[in-house]
């Protein structure tokens, strides 16, 4: 890792002439020196606004070469970054920007709904556009040339994320400067990323997963970031063949919509380096799928917002990798109940600390006094060390299945059911029973025909009976949010009060 603590010193060489960005629409090649004297330019601009440092300002915007800009240029001026779902309903922008107290909202030139919604707050609101040169500008700003800038230190703060909460608002992670730039290092130096890399981002640059996992590791290690506004399955194998692409991350549920069309979209048999899968359990036989198809590793890894994204992640061969584990990280015990500290291949929760992990959700001591253990953060996963401390999860404490005192982890259900050559798709829930207090249940998406039943039987042969879902939904999609990853809860409030094709 270069040691670098701030984003404003993120790039390794702000002189370089190679391409940092490579814009899809508009099609541009930005190179790092550009985009670093774009930022200088913009900096300087928003030093005339009358924002304070640490004052935040919201981001509604897809991505591009704008949301890379102008995120780039809020943490070069000591602001602090709130992205936001472009997808958002003025209800949720209204909470979002009120409940993070932004000063001020950027959003594309004719996005009037975001307009209203900043108007009706009293914050300011400045339309991007970037033009054919590839020059951004936020319509509003008054240039003040000359005006002396301060860098931010590795404590201030850079971003404010929200996370999906179960009950009530969800909590606020901020992030500070030295926590995002020690995970972009740490994940450009764990998967040996160079500016020989070019990577073909699929995921919104609002998540941590786009922002850190993609885009700014990317960035950090001198390699070229290949930005198209949104994730287009039909466009991928075609971008990813054109522009070179040497590897991308991923959610489960993409991975395996790119498997589908691999072959109809004449997707390359060799070229990537790697592929990353993050955010969601990945099932063996995805992973199976896409190392013999594509010719690369599957790296699986394990991320959250609180630590700025990445967790854990197995490593690039030759270094021991053990698929159907999460790898290695930096700083990951495992507690029992009583808060004490589990041995190897001893099962409790996770817990984790180091330099990429917040210091507290913001406001709500409450939240903090359960979620920090003698200066551990609680993950709320299950899961256990082996002797080499390679990660392995069972699943989400809170999504537990408690059938008659039998645990069942949905994510084991779920890998059993993708094996099935006719299911796409799966996810599996807990619904309420007389018997025995819950019972396990699987909505699922075909890609050929198959019975309920005959589910049911190929899952009694490779699981205990008590796992196999009492309970199968069939349908054509399951709910999911901006980054394609499954929503269980909403799988769960969508299928328990309705109907089942089959019940044992």
């Amino acid at each position: 890792m270069n040691g670098k603590n701030t984003l404003a010193e993120l790039f390794v060489d702000s002189n370089s002439e190679a391409p940092a960005v490579v814009s899809v629409s508009p099609s541009l090649v930005v190179s790092y020196r550009a985009l670093a004297e774009q930022i200088e330019r913009l900096a300087e601009d928003f030093s005339g606004t009358g924002l304070q440092k640490g004052e935040a300002v919201a981001l509604v915007l897809p991505n591009g070469l704008e949301f890379l800009t102008v995120f780039l240029t809020l943490v070069r001026v000591g602001l602090v970054a709130v992205p936001l779902n472009l997808a958002a309903t003025t209800d949720e922008l209204t909470q979002a920007i009120d409940q993070l107290d932004a000063r001020a909202v950027v959003a594309e030139e004719g996005n009037f709904a975001v307009k209203k919604v900043a108007g009706s707050l009293g914050r300011w609101c400045w339309p991007s556009s970037v033009d054919s040169r590839g020059m951004v500008t936020l319509a509003g700003l008054s240039p003040r040339a000359g005006h002396q800038l301060d860098c931010p230190s590795g404590d201030d703060i850079a971003v404010l994320a929200r996370t999906s909460g179960t009950t009530g608002q969800p909590k606020v992670v901020p992030l500070t400067h030295a926590n995002i730039a020690w995970s972009a290092n740490n994940i450009a130096s764990h998967y040996r990323l160079t500016p020989a890399d070019r990577s073909l981002l699929v995921l919104p640059l609002f998540h941590g997963h786009g922002l850190i996992g993609c885009a700014l590791s990317t960035l950090a290690s001198g390699g070229t970031l290949i930005v198209p506004p949104r994730f287009s399955a039909s466009a991928f194998w075609q971008l990813c063949s054109e522009h070179r692409a040497t590897w991308f991350s991923g959610v489960p549920t993409i991975h395996q919509i790119l498997l589908e069309r691999a072959d109809g979209d004449n997707a390359p048999h060799s070229g990537l380096r790697f592929i990353r899968s993050c955010s969601a359990p990945l099932a063996t036989a995805t992973r199976e799928k896409l190392e013999d198809r594509f010719g690369a590793p599957a790296l699986e890894a394990y991320g959250m917002t609180e630590a700025a994204h990445q967790v854990a992640s197995n490593p690039l061969p030759p270094l021991l990798r053990k698929p159907g584990t999460l790898g290695i990280g930096h700083d990951i015990a495992i507690i029992d109940q009583q808060g004490q500290h589990q041995p190897v291949n001893c099962s409790g929760e996770v817990i984790i600390r180091g330099p990429n992990v917040m210091r507290g959700y913001r406001n709500d001591p409450e939240a903090n006094a359960a979620a920090f253990i003698d200066g551990w953060f609680r993950t709320g996963d299950i899961g256990f060390l082996d002797r080499d401390g390679y990660l392995r999860l069972a699943g989400r404490i809170k999504e537990l299945i408690n059938r008659g005192g039998e645990k069942v982890f949905p994510s084991e259900v779920e890998g059993v059911l993708l094996k099935h050559p006719a299911i796409a798709e799966a996810a599996v829930f807990g619904v309420r029973d007389a018997k025995y207090g819950e019972e396990v249940a699987a909505a699922v998406v075909r890609r050929s025909n198959c019975s309920a039943g005959e589910l049911q039987k190929f899952c009694r042969d490779q699981m205990a009976d008590f796992k196999v879902p009492k309970f199968i939904y069939f349908t054509t999609v399951l709910p999911k949010n901006a980054m394609g990853k499954v929503q269980r809860r909403d799988v769960e409030a969508q299928f328990s009060g309705s109907h089942p094709q089959s019940t044992v």
